[in-house]
Formats: structure tokens, sequence, C-alpha cells
């Protein structure tokens, strides 16, 4: 059953309705009759095809979400799709007023109530579960995120692991496969710095075959002849004792990830950073994969950044060299979401941008290398979760999978978007059948708050572009308000018969 709205959602639904010129003033008080709809949840479907993937049905897409539910949806995609409003919240965020208690408190607060709750799943792993549990009951599942940033020493490094180490464990005690990844960001378990020093010592390698890197283990390639390399002009240092003493701290680290993921057989997904520090991560990565990827359902999945100009470059040679290894690599397909600091980076250094010259041409590369992993899947090899939150490319993908006959339960093809981000997309994929995720970052709010300033600075166009899911939120809810008055109306009607 739908829960009861909350005096503050049918406050926002009023603040709504005031503002939409396109909902009669007459609507004002039928608000507690469109409360009162209890829309049931549906199964999701194992037998419907690609046909099923209609974002036309409001009513079906949404039948999942109660009113309140919508209300609070709209409200926030709203609120985040306005740049001046980013702006002020960014700035206020990092300005002295947060150094105030009383005035950081107010504005901490007034956050978690609005866009912490609509993109974060909870202050901790408990209420986390909880929100995962809500997917799971709608046919959708979770791919867990604690969500912190760069570490600067070793001691933050072990107080991340355990955070990760745990969130795997509590994942193990949930619904089986209602959380389909873990995942983890490397710059959180390895210091930064030490990821941008082993980065410009591969890349230099890269450009210099012979040079040697004595603490260099087995991987797979991971710079190609199109990547960017101008972040290293010179020849680096090579890493002192300390360092090196580091690397292997973080690569263990990350074996221990690892092995916890295999005992509980649960994947690692390993997020993408900017490309500054992305070598070391996929080499630490592809060193990982080789040790866990033995069989055909990996462990290991890295992440390719399709508005990288050599995304499709490196995909395929890392897939062609697990191959070569009999070993299976897992992807995770993202667009990107760090156009403005390497765009800024390369002008500053006089070079041409990493990322491709157009958005065009970036949906190009997603879908190329969308397509490059379904038939790999239809071959045996590979895995991917296509995570995107592009209408045309969601259908694209669905289409290419049904040509090639990929059973819309074969884990090896998985879906996924951010929580909070095209729901519409979600759950019409999962109407259709297939396996859809929502990524459920998590953490205290002080602690997610980098996390959170980050997608709104990085993610302007995702977020002024969710202009799809308002509308068919607004059209759901206009839907259920003429259900509740005309049901009103009939209502008066019988009784007056």
């Amino acid at each position: 059953m739908a829960a009861r709205s909350s005096p503050k959602l049918l406050k926002n639904l009023r603040f709504l309705h005031t503002q939409s010129p396109s909902i009669s003033n007459s609507t004002g008080s039928s608000l507690n009759l469109l409360e009162k709809l209890t829309p049931s949840i549906p199964k999701a479907s194992t037998t419907s095809s690609v046909e099923n993937l209609n974002f036309d049905d409001g009513e079906r897409l949404f039948s999942s979400m109660s009113t309140s539910q919508l209300l609070k949806s709209t409200f926030n995609l709203h609120l985040v799709s306005f740049d001046p409003v980013v702006d002020v919240g960014i700035r206020v965020m990092r300005s002295s007023l947060m150094e105030k208690k009383v005035f950081r408190g107010v504005l901490l607060e007034l956050i978690k109530r609005t866009v912490y709750d609509h993109f974060c799943a909870g202050e901790n792993v408990e209420e986390a579960s909880k929100t995962l549990q809500r997917l799971w009951d709608v046919g959708l599942r979770g791919i867990l995120d604690y969500g912190l940033e760069d570490a600067s020493d070793n001691h933050g490094c072990d107080r991340n692991l355990e955070e990760f180490l745990n969130t795997i464990n509590t994942a193990s005690l949930l619904p089986p496969s209602s959380v389909s990844f873990s995942c983890v960001k490397i710059t959180a378990i390895c210091p930064i710095y030490l990821l941008e020093r082993v980065s410009d010592l591969l890349r230099w390698k890269q450009k210099n075959p012979l040079f040697n890197l004595p603490w260099k283990l087995d991987s797979l390639p991971f710079l190609c002849d199109s990547s960017p390399l101008y972040h290293t002009t010179s020849e680096p240092c090579p890493l002192t004792d300390q360092e090196e003493r580091d690397l292997q701290l973080a690569l263990q680290r990350l074996m221990r990830l690892c092995e916890k993921c295999q005992e509980t057989n649960l994947p690692l997904l390993v997020d993408a950073e900017y490309t500054s520090v992305q070598p070391a991560i996929d080499y630490l990565t592809y060193t990982a994969a080789i040790r866990f990827n033995d069989d055909e359902n990996p462990i290991v999945f890295g992440t390719i950044q399709a508005y990288l100009r050599d995304a499709k470059e490196r995909l395929v040679q890392a897939i062609e060299g697990a191959e070569k290894r009999g070993i299976s690599m897992g992807f995770k397909l993202v667009r990107g979401a760090y156009m403005t600091r390497e765009t800024e980076l390369a002008s500053s250094l006089g070079v041409a941008s990493p990322i491709h010259g157009c958005i065009q041409d970036t949906h190009e590369c997603y879908n190329e290398c969308a397509s490059f992993m379904l038939e790999k899947i239809a071959l045996g090899h590979g895995s991917v979760v296509l995570a995107t939150h592009n209408l045309e490319s969601g259908k694209v993908a669905a289409a290419k999978a049904e040509e090639l006959m990929i059973g819309k339960g074969n884990l090896k093809l998985q879906f996924s978007q951010l929580k909070g981000m095209a729901d519409g997309l979600s759950l019409g994929l999962r109407n259709a059948g297939f396996n859809v995720s929502k990524y459920l970052p998590f953490g205290p709010v002080e602690k997610v708050m980098p996390y959170l300033l980050r997608r709104a600075e990085e993610n302007r166009g995702l977020l002024s572009a969710s202009t799809l899911d308002r509308q068919l939120m607004r059209g759901e809810l206009k839907r259920r308000l003429k259900v509740a008055i005309m049901g009103g109306e009939g209502d008066k009607i019988m009784a007056q018969g």
C-alpha cells in the first residue's frame, strides 16, 4: 500500500499547484483526495519484449510509486534543474557561513530533507538497506556505494576500507539478488598523490617502452595510442621506497575487497575518475581482475567513460587481452562526469581536450561500446553494466540485446541509473524484463557533501536534462488528480441518487 502523504509533502504539492499555470486553481480542494490514491505494485515481467519498453504510459511506469513519492521527486528535480539554485547552493556550502555552528546545522538539515534524500540512500548502511529493500519490492536491484571521496593518507585509506568491507558484509545479509554489485573508489583506498605519481610513471612507460618500472605487476593493457599522455611532459622520478610500500598497501586493500566479494559472490564495480589518475586505477583494477576473474562470471569490473576519445580503443584492447588469458572481464559503461575539469586542464596545457568534441560523438561512442560488449556477451565473453540516463541509448541497447537473443534474465547484461535520476528509464527497462539497478550512494550528510557538490557541478547538463522525467511525473500527477476529482464527483452523484 502507498504511504499517506505527510503535511510537508502536501505543502510541496500546493507549492507546485500555485507555480504551475497548467493546473487549474479549482484542483486545490482535491489535494487530499489525490493523496488517498494507493497504486498497486507490479511484479517485474520476465516474459515481456522490447515492445514493452514504453515511456509514454506514465500510469504504468509509475504504478509502483506513491503519489507522495512522485510529488517529492518532481519537486527535487525541479529544484536541481535551475542553475541559479545550484550556483547559490555550491557557493554557500563552500563559504565561511558553514563554519557557524547554528547556520551549518540548519543548512545540513535542509539539504538532508531535499537533495540528499533524493540522490542518496541514507546516512548509514542500515538506512541504505531499507532503501534497497523498497527498490527490491518493486522489481529493481541496488548497487551499494559508501559515498567517500579522495583519501590523503594510509590511515584514511584503512578507515575507508573497513567501511567498504562493512557494506559488503551487510549486502550478504539482504534478500538474495537484491544487491547486484558493491563498488569502490580507488581514490578512497589509495592516497591520491600516489595515484598521480603512478599514473605519471605508467604514461611515461607508454611513451618509452624500455622505461623500467620494477614494482609493476602483470596487468591487462590500459593505455593506447590515442590515450591522453600530456599530463606527463618529462621523465618522472622513480617511486621512493615508502611510495612503493604505500602502493603495495593499496593493492592489498583492493585484494581484500575482492576476496570478500568472491566469498559473498558479489561483483565489485571499480569507479573511474579523472584522467590524471585513471591509468593507475586501471592498472590496479586489471591486476586484480587477472587474479579473480578466472571463470565466466567476473568478480572485478572496470569502468569505461565514453566521453573520452580513447574509450572504445581501450575497451577493445582490455577485452581482447582478457580473452587471450582465458579470463572474463566485466565493465561498467558510463558517459563521464569530469567534463569541466578535463577541458580546463587540457586548455591550460595548450593541448586538445581528451573528451569528444560534441555530445553526439559521445552518444555514438557510448552506443558503439555497448554494442561491442553485447556482441561479446552473445558469444559467451564478458559482462557489462550499461549505466546510462539517456533514453535513446537505453532503447538501442535493449533492441540490440533482443536482436542477439540475450535472455532478459542474463546477469551478464544489466542496466543502471543513479538514485533519483531517470526513474522513467529504470522502470521502463524493468517493465520490459531487463535487470535494472539503482546506484545507491550513502553515508553521513557531511561526508557525502563532496559527492553531492561534485554531482551538482559536473552534471549540470544531466540535471537540467531531467526534463523527460519531470514531464512524465507531472503528467502522472495530473492523471491521478483527475481520477481523484472524477472519483469525488462520482461519489456525489451516487449519494444524490
